[in-house]
């Protein structure tokens, strides 16, 4: 005999036939992870600008300093999938308690030897525990949201309303990091990133209420699969090694350019207009109730991406660098939503945290290697041609995407469990 059970609906109701964030905000218990998980996240953009403000410092050299951030930043890369996997396994809070503690700890050795003026070597050392243990605490609210929202019409509004958190935190964390490493001491951005991930991540592993449920023993095998065997996860994964790209490209260049037309000041303005085109499209996107299934939309965002992004390195004046700063940014939000929404139809609920930390190390993967080579263009090409990579990384990424578009179809709801041998039709169990 068979039978077929088939998941309902969420009945919550916040799941609205007309999402909205105020829908979502008063999803009962959201608050209390939504405003631990924040403080929690804020040091994460803070991470890369104050080592390079520390290490340029005590060394007196950029490359030096860029050279530790890297180091850093795919230290986080490679073993964020992995933290997700072992959150996904034995619960968030085992694995963030001692995570937060391990990257207080190594953050406070890596300031106290570059106070030390130790060699970069040792840098290098204290570098690598630092980027492996940031706790991944954006995945982890999301993996929440998947569960409060579980076959929800909000869960689009969910993706899009952490779009936006997650810039909102790259935008403030590099701004109160400049300002703390320029106006008390260099090593202040980077003491205050390891205290406030300490007191941020302990608040937000107290909330054991909203975390995911481990799953049985007797289901270790068929939850704990890992997310990276999904075939559409390994092609979101390539998508978000080009948005990455576009990160890290328009970083380099922006400085790049304001420097060359002799206004330093204006670095600041220009990835302010990128960032802000991306609050405001994630904003509108989740405020929609899509009618068009999210492969399609996915296709047709990343196709927008790559063209606005091609014309990047063309721009030869403020005024036009600025509009298409914020083009790019509105096309990025749609592209990180509907990545990251599709991951619910792809993925089991066992390994949604390893399969968001694949995306998140994607971007930073992309993104680490993109200042790489946008310094290296800017530095021995010309001016400006460091927005060739995000020109690169997208189309590239665009074609994976059209190739393997049909990976990205969602699971079926509905599975067969079959008992025995047996001759009868599958009975529906709601």
């Amino acid at each position: 005999m068979a039978s077929t059970v088939t998941t309902e609906p969420s009945k919550d109701s916040s799941a609205s036939s007309r999402p909205g964030y105020g829908h979502l905000l008063r999803t009962r218990g959201a608050w209390t992870f939504l405003l631990p998980g924040f403080a929690a996240r804020q040091p994460f953009a803070m991470l890369t600008i104050s080592i390079v403000l520390l290490v340029q410092h005590t060394t007196g050299s950029y490359g030096a300093a860029g050279a530790a951030a890297a180091v850093t930043g795919v230290s986080m890369a490679l073993c964020a999938p992995y933290s997700g996997r072992l959150a996904d396994r034995y619960g968030q809070r085992a694995v963030l308690i001692p995570g937060v503690l391990v990257h207080t700890v190594s953050g406070i050795a890596l300031t106290a030897l570059a106070l030390a003026h130790a060699p970069l070597w040792a840098l290098f050392v204290a570098a690598v525990p630092t980027g492996a243990s940031v706790p991944q605490v954006g995945p982890m609210v999301r993996a929440r949201w998947g569960v409060k929202l579980k076959g929800s019409p909000l869960m689009t509004t969910a993706a899009a309303f952490e779009s936006v958190t997650d810039e909102l935190t790259f935008v403030v964390g590099p701004l109160l990091a400049t300002a703390l490493c320029t106006a008390v001491h260099p090593a202040a951005g980077l003491v205050t990133e390891a205290s406030l991930t300490l007191l941020g991540g302990l608040l937000f592993a107290a909330q054991k209420s909203t975390q995911p449920r481990v799953a049985a023993a007797g289901h270790t095998r068929m939850e704990h699969t890992s997310a990276l065997r999904v075939p559409g996860v390994r092609v979101l994964i390539a998508t978000f090694l080009g948005i990455g790209s576009v990160f890290g490209g328009m970083q380099v260049s922006l400085a790049a350019f304001s420097e060359s037309i002799g206004e330093p000041g204006l670095n600041g303005v220009l990835y302010g207009t990128f960032a802000a085109g991306n609050m405001l499209s994630g904003l509108v996107c989740g405020a929609i109730a899509w009618k068009a299934a999210p492969q399609q939309r996915l296709v047709v965002a990343y196709a927008a991406l790559a063209l606005v992004a091609s014309g990047l390195w063309a721009a030869h004046s403020v005024l036009v660098l600025a509009g298409l700063g914020l083009l790019v940014g509105m096309c990025i939000a749609p592209a990180l939503i509907t990545g990251y929404t599709l991951v619910e139809g792809l993925v089991p609920a066992g390994a949604r945290t390893e399969a968001f930390t694949w995306l998140t190390g994607a971007v930073a993967l992309g993104q680490a290697a993109a200042v790489t080579v946008a310094g290296q263009l800017e530095d021995n090409v010309r001016d400006g041609a460091g927005f060739l990579v995000p020109m690169g990384g997208t189309v590239l990424a665009l074609a994976v995407l059209l190739t393997l578009r049909s990976r990205l179809a969602t699971r079926p709801r509905a599975r067969t469990v079959a008992r025995g041998v047996g001759h009868r039709e599958p009975v529906t169990v709601d």
